[in-house]
């Protein structure tokens, strides 16, 4: 079958989620933009954004957090894109492409003139070089790992044919060649070492170009002169509007709110729930669309003495008031856990059911799994304190507080849990040594296979699961070419997931973004994450 073949569509219950989120419009009214200044739009001008953390690592193929996706995605160009409203496939650095039957080779057609900004061409060795590179980055690129899984080869074809084979059926890569993970990078920056390319020595195709990364201050970039194979879903053809990007590092929540007061900066990210009303009063635009992928939710280390009984976690799945913590520490623009997919992730489940707060019915499973309440009200057993260790990284301001209240509820029915906080470099590496009870964070892709990156055996395990039930279903939903069969598979997945409670969810991400008036069309990608190349200031 050629050219672009029907992806899952976003249901429509989700489209309406990611409408009304927004509280207000993104492509400025002719009144918004005559108040500033011109309201067409004109190439020029240095736009700085605010990021909330330092990205550390801006290789989009290593990259792991919005702060480091926003940057990196600017850089390179992949081979499709999605559509944000429907979820469709579409064009990109490929013109058209073919997918076999069984989801197991992938012909991409690539479109011609396309070069990294070293110069060399975009051509099918390259996707060869940028795929057989991510299998041997490893565990250093999570997401790719994931997306590859099963990956058998690259064929060069010939210079625009590149033929990509897996050994068992893969139906979600057809997706992933729209993410930034699998975004292309010249092979001057492929052969290099994963250390060397995190900071420098990153050259893509994208529209604009790395000109420096000063880790914890920001990130330059400029315009790409001549480029001219952007995706099919923008609005310009040819180069970004913009002459230079900057992404000024401002940890502080209050601080990012005040630079974009005073005008020091043009946008800020991670706009903090409390100053949402204020910057709304005061003419600034807040732009906001909710994540799709896994909820923030307190994912289980299964290889540790308590929570390996799944009663412990089945009755903290109880005791977490999600609508609390929401109304408490948050605002009207996120939402409860409904899941262990958020609500606008393709094939989602609507599983609120089974995430009611029930106090009671989470002592009662305490009560059979042995566990007595103390004088302190810690509950012990067998003079062990039900004592818990979540660790979670600084990177989202709301975090700490949301913590907290989490802390609050869980005490209330005798479970004591201690918080460990770091940056999100050190997260990571916390992760991987495996030294504590649930990890608390989110991650965000469209495609329901995040499901199959967060809990197969087979992949990079961090909660160290063994569970062939789950694991069946993952593999069935990995390699089921048919729509209606894979929904199936991801549905009872989503339900395996809750039901061993291996993932507490709690409340799904909502990006939200502080603009000037000045600026104009800066637009979300299907994934939620960031794209500059339309951007323009007045």
């Amino acid at each position: 079958m050629s050219g672009p073949r029907p992806q899952h569509r976003l249901a429509l219950t989700s489209l309406a989620a990611v409408t009304v989120l927004s509280l207000s419009v993104t492509a400025c009214s002719s009144s918004t933009a005559d108040s500033a200044g011109s309201s067409t739009p004109h190439s020029g001008g240095h736009l700085t954004f605010a990021l909330a953390s330092d990205p550390i690592c801006i290789d989009p193929q290593q990259a792991g957090n919005n702060d480091a996706i926003y940057p990196a995605r600017q850089l390179v160009d992949s081979l499709t894109d999605q559509d944000p409203k429907t979820g469709k496939i579409v064009p990109w650095l490929a013109k058209s492409w073919q997918v076999s039957e069984d989801a197991t080779t992938f012909t991409f057609r690539l479109r011609n003139g396309a070069t990294f900004s070293d110069g060399t061409p975009v051509d099918a060795r390259a996707v060869k070089n940028n795929f057989d590179g991510i299998i041997k980055l490893g565990a250093k690129s999570v997401l790719g790992s994931s997306y590859l899984a099963g990956y058998k080869s690259t064929t060069v074809v010939d210079n625009n044919t590149a033929k990509v084979t897996f050994s068992t059926p893969n139906a979600q890569f057809l997706q992933a060649t729209s993410t930034f993970t699998l975004g292309l990078l010249a092979e001057s920056t492929v052969k290099l070492p994963a250390e060397k390319r995190c900071t420098d020595n990153l050259v893509g195709s994208g529209p604009f170009t790395l000109v420096d990364y000063t880790q914890n201050k920001s990130v330059e970039e400029r315009r790409r002169s001549g480029y001219d194979w952007g995706s099919s879903q923008w609005r310009r053809k040819g180069p970004a509007y913009l002459d230079k990007l900057s992404f000024r590092v401002i940890p502080e929540s209050g601080v990012r709110t005040g630079s974009l007061q005073s005008g020091q900066v043009d946008a800020i990210g991670g706009v903090a729930p409390q100053d949402e009303a204020g910057l709304k009063g005061a003419g600034f635009t807040l732009q906001s669309r909710a994540n799709p992928g896994l909820p923030f939710a307190l994912t289980a280390n299964v290889a540790r003495p308590i929570t390996k009984d799944v009663k412990v976690r089945q009755a903290i799945q109880q005791a977490v008031d999600r609508q609390e913590v929401v109304d408490t520490v948050l605002s009207s623009t996120y939402k409860p856990a409904t899941s262990s997919l958020a609500s606008t992730t393709s094939d989602y489940s609507n599983l609120s059911a089974q995430l009611r707060h029930d106090a009671a019915g989470a002592k009662k499973l305490l009560d059979e799994a042995g566990w007595k309440t103390g004088s302190d009200g810690i509950r012990t057993k067998n003079g062990k304190k039900l004592a818990l260790k979540v660790i979670w990284a600084s990177n989202f301001g709301p975090n700490q507080t949301a913590l907290e209240l989490i802390q609050q509820q869980l005490k209330k029915v005798g479970i004591q849990i201690t918080l460990q906080s770091s940056t999100i470099g050190d997260y990571v590496a916390l992760r991987q040594k495996g030294d504590y009870d649930f990890s608390w964070g989110n991650t965000t892709r469209v495609d329901p296979d995040i499901l199959r990156t967060g809990f197969s055996s087979k992949l990079l395990n961090l909660g160290h699961l063994s569970d062939s039930e789950l694991d069946g279903v993952l593999d069935k939903e990995a390699s089921a070419s048919d729509s209606a069969q894979r929904a199936t598979y991801v549905a009872e997945a989503q339900k395996i997931v809750l039901d061993k409670a291996y993932q507490i969810p709690v409340f799904e991400l909502t990006t939200v973004l502080g603009l000037s008036k000045h600026v104009h069309n800066l637009d979300f990608e299907a994934s939620s994450r960031l794209q500059f190349h339309d951007t323009w200031l007045s």
